[in-house]
């Protein structure tokens, strides 16, 4: 299959506007133009929406629901030494430009991905700082080694989509090339991308024979695009301008939650953090700005993930209680009245300046002092990633936290150590606790991270939680698509059908 370069769009998109009318296009509206498809940086969210397992795919898929992980490019795999582990590569499969593949291609990619100077985001976010040794034994065999013990390997090696071994090491690409049911005919900068249905895809194939992106910011348009026929798919609705009857609700990974900056007076002090969970009411919030898309929270990950606590239950909504515990540190000499600056950032999701407000409300009538500032994504960036700000005082940040992997481990890592890249302080038992849990594999491993999540809110309280949020899928009449808690990351249209007939 031949791909065809930006200049060729018009043609392309010509033909994708044609193929509408007889439903052999399906379209799909997005919230924003991916800033990239090079597969390795696929675990960012408006690139993965639109590569893994579309244009590209993974040795190993992690099945959303269940949370097991079931065979790709890889047939079968196992721990064959504490460090290594051996994948049994499918033959058979080619990629989209004839290329057979193979353990090399596999082995090709994982060094890229993880190994090289290319600075993937799929290197950091799920691999840290550590290098992998990576072999093709024979054309159906890899293995993979690891600096240390590392019982999770194969889930994180889901992360790293294939490419074949003549791909370049120097720079990321823009057309990207893969084993998928679908290649990118074309992309149009600004405009949409096109696919084409791979006709020597190796599995079953997609029902559509083209489908073409484009992308549009406000909510409202998205879903009209729906409403008018214009779109088949349109992801990130409002739930205030959309037709209930053209959209799906699913559960989307995302947790919001605060986060106290512990090495700030007041909230340096515990009993100052633990009266912020108490004095946010939740439910009030979902129901009144949020229209029910969402449930109370009591920990940073959703239900389905490895770790996830089910004995935590959310925080009361107790004002009195939170009242008393702000007047206790205060009699002991916490600047309770020292101004807290809760940063929220604009467009995290729809109603975030009402939320915003809502809770600097309720802080307030425990007997806190807040401030909102509204920021922009960049700057918002500067307070959620280490290096810190330095000199702005008190801050609680309105977050919103997805566990797209399906562990606890990507969580903790971020999150909750105390150097985490998205922490601000933490204990050195939490440390150990969390590095002993991360050793551990199977119930031990689920266990022992409930068992940290239960710590990390009784003893170092940085978050106060809000909510699991829910995603609102405009859905066309014409499809039949079941979305689940990965479709906000990773679309797969090869599950994308004509709706059978009767339904409405």
């Amino acid at each position: 299959m031949l791909l065809t370069s930006a200049c060729a769009v018009a043609n392309s998109d010509a033909a994708g506007d044609a193929g509408s009318a007889d439903g052999r296009t399906l379209r799909l509206v997005l919230t924003q133009e991916p800033p990239t498809l090079e597969p390795c940086e696929s675990s960012l969210t408006a690139t993965g929406v639109v590569v893994r397992s579309n244009i590209t795919e993974p040795l190993v898929e992690r099945d959303p629901t269940s949370g097991k992980l079931d065979p790709l490019l890889a047939t079968g795999w196992r721990q064959t030494k504490p460090t290594t582990w051996t994948f049994d590569i499918r033959p058979g499969v080619t990629f989209q430009n004839g290329q057979p593949f193979t353990a090399k291609d596999a082995a090709f990619s994982i060094d890229r991905a993880v190994n090289s100077d290319l600075a993937c985001n799929v290197d950091g976010y799920v691999f840290g700082d550590e290098k992998l040794e990576v072999h093709a034994v024979s054309p159906t065999r890899l293995t993979v080694t690891t600096e240390k013990t590392d019982p999770i390997l194969p889930l994180r090696l889901s992360f790293v989509e294939i490419v074949p071994r003549t791909t370049s090491t120097k720079a990321k690409v823009r057309i990207p090339i893969g084993t998928g049911p679908y290649a990118v005919t074309s992309w149009q900068t600004g405009v949409s991308i096109s696919l084409a249905r791979n006709e020597n895809y190796w599995g079953k194939a997609p029902a559509y024979p083209r489908a073409r992106y484009v992308w549009r910011s406000d909510a409202s348009v998205r879903a009209a695009m729906i409403d008018k026929g214009e779109a088949d798919i349109a992801t990130a609705l409002d739930h205030t301008s959309a037709d209930k009857g053209n959209t799906v609700a699913y559960p989307n990974n995302e947790t919001t939650a605060l986060r106290l900056d512990g090495r700030e007076a007041p909230l340096n002090d515990i009993r100052v953090r633990k009266a912020i969970g108490m004095a946010v009411d939740r439910e009030g919030i979902i129901e009144a700005l949020l229209g029910g898309l969402a449930k109370p929270a009591a920990q940073l990950v959703p239900p389905g993930v490895v770790g996830h606590n089910d004995d935590l239950a959310p925080v009361p909504y107790r004002v009195a209680a939170a009242r008393a515990l702000v007047k206790q540190a205060a009699d002991d000499g916490v600047p309770v009245h020292r101004q807290i600056t809760l940063v929220a950032r604009n467009g995290m999701f729809a109603g975030i300046s009402e939320v915003a407000e809502a809770l600097q409300y309720e802080m307030d009538r425990v007997g806190l002092n807040v401030r909102i500032r509204m920021a922009d994504t960049a700057t918002h960036l500067q307070y959620q990633l280490r290096p810190l700000p330095r000199n702005v005082g008190p801050v609680a940040l309105l977050i919103m936290h997805g566990n797209q992997a399906g562990d606890a481990a990507f969580t903790t890592s971020q999150y909750l150590v105390s150097d985490g890249p998205q922490s601000t302080f933490g204990t050195k038992e939490l440390d150990r606790r969390i590095a002993a849990a991360d050793a551990l594999s199977g119930k031990a491993r689920e266990k022992a991270f409930a068992e940290v999540l239960g710590y990390q809110n009784e003893t170092v309280a940085q978050y106060a939680y809000l909510a699991h949020m829910r995603g609102l899928l405009g859905l066309s009449p014409k499809v039949r698509y079941r979305p689940d808690s990965a479709t906000g990351d990773e679309m797969r249209l090869a599950e994308v059908g004509p709706a059978r007939a009767g339904r409405h």
